[in-house]
């Protein structure tokens, strides 16, 4: 049974579902039939799935809150969530909320996700399969590492320093803070979702993690870690570098900018009056002075007491306070919220049976 609305639901929020579809077929008309009355509109985006997924769902699927979107192209599952999140925008759709198609994602879990956004405590939520000491447990080595090296570059490139989990895909956005992100330049593929936290970082908006299991069953996952981890780590870098270029030189110089260079500064001079006295050492077998010693040690222990200065002052400064309550207008009064309470209602879900 789901979870009863937050008092701030009485406001009567349009809420839309995007699915993003690729060999799903097995698994797509239970995930719809579990998606509850809260939902608004439901978002099928077939990236060009040989199984024509959105040709089953137009053909089988009863329930009118239900948008086919099939692609001509497969774009990758980012390319077919942003499809789907610039449609949620043209619905009107206050908040998204964006699931898998492979039937992993608890559709039972929505209003979890969407409760901290209409209580105005977040932005953006995401889930996060870490949490709980016994879903770990039973995760394969090779995933737990994986995502461990992955949470923390991505950490880094987005500045949101207490989130894990970052290729967790079952995520919720408000639509005022979706309609400031440059949805045509985040990254199509598996890389999205780390991309996606870049840029809710660019806009300072509030993130938090929702606690969460997965559900693991026949379905058969496109992304492995071994052929991923070098281009995650590639883009996660770069959005690093992107990041500091942005916050800490372009929009704003402050003291956290100032240890940032020197702290490089020292390091680099240390590293190369090191290498070079090592150089000379080596070449005419003398033995270095404890001046110069000193001279290459001190700039290291400068540099990285300014450097960790620096990552203390960049996760102080993580985004806490949500961003969307400055971008919509006041929440309608009550006469209007008695008038939208029979949407509330939803619309009778019926599926014809596949066989």
């Amino acid at each position: 049974m789901n979870a009863p609305m937050s008092r701030t639901a009485t406001a009567d929020p349009s809420i839309a579902v995007v699915i993003p579809c690729h060999r799903v077929t097995r698994h797509i008309f239970a995930l719809l039939n579990g998606i509850g009355r809260e939902v608004r509109h439901i978002i099928v985006v077939d990236d060009c799935c040989p199984d024509r997924t959105g040709e089953l769902v137009t053909a089988l699927c009863r329930d009118p809150r239900v948008v086919i979107i099939t692609h001509a192209g497969n774009l990758g599952v980012g390319g077919a969530v942003m499809t789907g999140y610039r449609r949620a925008l043209e619905l009107g759709a206050d908040i998204v909320v964006k699931l898998d198609g492979d039937g992993q994602m608890d559709p039972a879990l929505i209003l979890q996700f969407v409760s901290p956004i209409l209580d105005g405590q977040a932005d953006y939520t995401k889930g996060n399969r870490f949490t709980n000491i016994e879903d770990v447990r039973a995760m394969p080595p090779a995933r737990l590492f994986g995502n461990g090296v992955l949470s923390f570059v991505t950490k880094a490139s987005s500045g949101y320093w207490t989130l894990f989990d970052p290729t967790n895909g079952y995520t919720a956005i408000h639509a005022a803070v979706l309609a400031r992100l440059p949805l045509d330049k985040i990254r199509p593929r598996y890389f999205f979702e780390s991309d996606m936290l870049f840029r809710l970082g660019t806009v300072r908006a509030c993130v938090i993690d929702i606690p969460m299991t997965a559900i693991y069953g026949d379905e058969e996952s496109g992304l492995r870690i071994g052929r991923v981890l070098g281009p995650f780590l590639t883009g996660n870098l770069v959005n690093v570098a992107k990041r500091v270029l942005y916050n800490y030189f372009l929009r704003d110089f402050s003291i956290a900018s100032v240890q940032l260079l020197i702290g490089i500064a020292s390091l680099v001079f240390a590293l190369g009056f090191g290498v070079r006295g090592w150089i000379v050492s080596a070449a005419t077998g003398a033995t270095a002075s404890t001046g110069t010693v000193m001279l290459a040690a001190l700039p290291v222990i400068v540099g990285m007491q300014l450097l960790l200065s620096f990552l203390a002052f960049d996760i102080a400064a993580m985004p806490n306070r949500a961003l969307h309550p400055l971008l919509t207008p006041r929440r309608r009064g009550r006469a209007e919220a008695e008038r939208g309470a029979g949407a509330n209602e939803g619309p009778d879900l019926r599926m014809v049976d596949a066989a």
